[in-house]
């Protein structure tokens, strides 16, 4: 049609493969080579990020595993602290402390005499018995006092134990808005309720004498022996020595220590129907006693009237405060 014949175009075609063929065998392994150095260069870069990423993950872990040691640390230290310096086993000037009270030993002192001559005196008027009236004369004077003491301090801890958590989400929030740790102790040394507002004041007071904040901080549980405030201590006694987000690690606090409320709620409505019956078992014997005496004196009277009886009524109440004593540790539950 062109005038080139069909032998041509088939020698013109059978020239170029042949061509082809003999470029493709000379550059084949140049290619190939070119091939595998891409191949392994990938590789190489491949292993080198594999690498990097387990140096990466392992510095992290050391330095996760590094901090881990230095909380276990912290914490066996304040640990052996707390049990070195336990504030649940002080005096009554301690005991008056933790109640509010202190400052005030003589008019603990004068309190304790005059509840002493009125109880031994109405013992005394009652009975004539020298004896009773001995025995009132050191309950008014040692145990009447200590107990009016004993419950204003638990008064005191539980008051403190409602407001707390509150106190602890203030200082995370003031933590996240930027807040230094000591303005958010100053807003609660100001606007917090009662015994909170004097325990945190009492913070600002110990720091503005030199002391640092870790340590007024710890001064804390001395004055408030719970462990809801000996856990606040170590969570900041660990952030100031370790490091980390404090506030993350007290909003952690503040639901531990709300669950912890929730729980003694509960343990107190369980335990409601046992304290009942523990109330109306105590409250029985007393209650026979004053209706016989309503209803013959005469009777009742030999208790009182008679050295036989008088030893009668000593083992009478010694046994049923045994029994009370028994009872309330059995109602009582320390979680």
């Amino acid at each position: 049609m062109f005038g080139i014949d069909t032998n041509t175009l088939l020698l013109v075609a059978l020239i170029t493969v042949t061509g082809f063929t003999l470029v493709w065998a000379v550059l084949f392994n140049r290619i190939n080579n070119e091939r595998k150095q891409e191949r392994r260069v990938k590789g190489i870069k491949k292993n080198e990020g594999d690498r990097g990423s387990r140096i990466a993950r392992e510095a992290r872990l050391a330095e996760a595993q590094k901090r881990r040691q230095s909380n276990q640390a912290s914490l066996k230290e304040l640990e052996e602290q707390t049990k070195a310096k336990n504030p649940n086993k002080r005096g009554i000037k301690v005991q008056m402390r933790q109640a509010g009270m202190a400052g005030n030993m003589k008019k603990f002192m004068l309190f304790s005499v005059l509840t002493a001559l009125i109880t031994s005196a109405i013992a005394f008027a009652v009975s004539g018995n020298l004896i009773l009236t001995v025995a009132m004369l050191f309950v008014g004077g040692f145990g009447l006092p200590r107990w009016y003491i004993s419950r204003t301090r638990t008064r005191r801890m539980n008051a403190f134990l409602e407001e707390f958590p509150n106190a602890v989400d203030v200082i995370t929030r003031g933590i996240k808005a930027g807040l230094p740790l000591n303005d958010t102790i100053g807003i609660i040394a100001t606007e917090a309720k009662e015994p909170v507002r004097s325990e945190f004041r009492k913070i600002i007071e110990t720091q503005k004498m030199g002391i640092p904040m870790t340590e007024a901080i710890q001064k804390l549980y001395k004055n408030v022996p719970l462990t809801e405030a000996n856990f606040f201590g170590i969570v900041i006694a660990i952030q100031q020595s370790a490091g980390g987000n404090l506030s993350e690690a007290l909003g952690n606090l503040s639901k531990v220590l709300r669950d912890r409320k929730k729980m003694k709620a509960k343990i107190q409505a369980m335990a409601s129907e046992a304290k009942a019956s523990a109330g109306i078992i105590g409250i029985l014997p007393p209650a026979v006693m004053c209706l016989i005496y309503l209803s013959t004196p005469d009777y009742i009277m030999l208790l009182f009237n008679t050295s036989t009886g008088n030893l009668i009524l000593i083992g009478a109440i010694m046994w049923m405060g045994c029994g009370i004593m028994v009872m309330k540790q059995m109602i009582n539950f320390d979680f």
